[in-house]
């Protein structure tokens, strides 16, 4: 948890879990991050592994990245809810 409560960490992998992407398009995706931050993070991230490097110098989740992608859906689904208004709404009244 303490690796994943650092800023911009838990934001790699969900752009990271449709599929693999190369340093100059994750870093596109990831708004004010700096080319900097990125790779600090993407090395802790290799490190941990959850994020392998490819021969073709793009970054994608090792299993257990696409595991945390995965449990990391719910709360995607919350804060899409919570954004178009519906932060009262009970998802089990429809």
């Amino acid at each position: 948890m303490e690796l994943l409560g650092q800023r911009w960490m838990l934001r790699v992998i969900w752009e990271l879990e449709p599929g693999p992407l190369g340093f100059l398009e994750l870093r596109r995706r990831m708004g004010n991050c700096s080319s900097s931050m990125l790779s600090v993070r993407l090395q802790a991230l290799q490190n941990a592994g959850l994020v392998v490097k490819r021969p073709d110098k793009s970054y994608e989740l090792a299993w257990p990245g696409t595991e945390l992608g995965r449990a990391l859906e719910p709360l995607w689904s919350w804060s899409q809810r919570w954004i178009a208004g519906g932060a009262d709404a009970d998802p089990g009244e429809s």
